[in-house]
């Protein structure tokens, strides 16, 4: 298989099977985090489209092919803001992904998911956003910063804080 900088490079010449490969690579990804901003799989499928499509139309203007991963999450979460914004209703976040498990440190009993989806539900829509890049997008503070306009050591900050706030609600 091809690396992931290759296939940008690639599909920024116009190679559609390269794209068609980077969605395979991202897709559960982005739907995850749409399902979680948005809270219903239809909005949620609808984001992902209009992301790959504002992606596929843009990925000329990436500049750095190893930025690919912020870039589409980036565009991700302003389609997922759009919708919201559409919707004039926020919805709750959702069931974490299924892989997902929390662990209580004291006991070490394994924490319901509806027991995370109210802990998650209680932060600021910003806290859940970072928490959500974090823990299912899987970006690293300096990328998350770069789609949220916070400081790197200001998402960690923030971070840290919305996992406490979280942990302590499960105890």
């Amino acid at each position: 298989m091809r690396e992931e900088k290759e296939l940008v490079l690639q599909a920024q010449k116009g190679d559609e099977n390269a794209f068609c490969a980077l969605y395979e690579l991202y897709a559960k990804k982005l739907y995850n985090f749409a399902m979680f901003r948005l809270g219903d799989p239809y909005d949620a499928e609808d984001a992902v489209q209009n992301c790959m499509l504002v992606a596929f139309e843009q990925i000329t203007k990436l500049k750095k092919a190893e930025a690919f991963s912020p870039w589409l999450f980036k565009i991700l979460y302003c389609s997922c803001v759009t919708l919201i914004k559409e919707q004039a209703k926020k919805r709750e976040t959702q069931d974490l992904e299924n892989a997902l498990h929390l662990f209580s440190a004291e006991d070490e009993k394994m924490v319901s998911q509806s027991e995370v989806h109210e802990a998650l539900a209680a932060l600021s829509e910003e806290e859940q956003n970072i928490v959500l890049l974090s823990v299912i997008g899987g970006l690293k503070s300096k990328e998350i910063a770069k789609i949220t306009g916070y400081s790197p050591g200001n998402v960690r900050q923030k971070l840290r804080r919305s996992l406490a706030k979280m942990k302590k609600r499960l105890e």
